[in-house]
């Protein structure tokens, strides 16, 4: 039986990896200190493999499953979309002034 046992455990875990990936509980609270250092996010969704909405929060090789109707997290992710969009943009200026003063030089 043991043997039976551990063979549809391998075999579930081959056609599903993703399955214990899931975050199976969240945290409505969240201490700021915490959302500080967070690196990047995911959002779960309660649909396929995963059964619970959340937002997971990764930092230094740390993982926090969080309520996503949380203002805080709410706030932070906005945050975090905005300051990649913005230093996106920010290192194209800067590139397209770079090449156009090399242009005015050659000139």
């Amino acid at each position: 039986i043991s043997v039976l046992f551990l063979t549809l455990l391998l075999l579930f875990l081959a056609l599903f990896p993703g399955a214990f990936n899931c975050c199976m509980k969240i945290s409505d609270e969240i201490p700021n200190g915490i959302l500080r250092r967070v690196e990047r996010f995911e959002i779960q969704k309660a649909d396929g493999l995963c059964h619970l909405e959340a937002v997971i929060l990764h930092m230094k090789g740390k993982k926090f499953c969080v309520n996503p109707w949380n203002r805080k997290v709410k706030k932070m992710m906005k945050k975090m979309k905005h300051k990649i969009h913005r230093s996106k943009s920010h290192v194209r200026k800067q590139r397209r002034t770079r090449i156009t003063k090399q242009k005015e030089q050659k000139q």
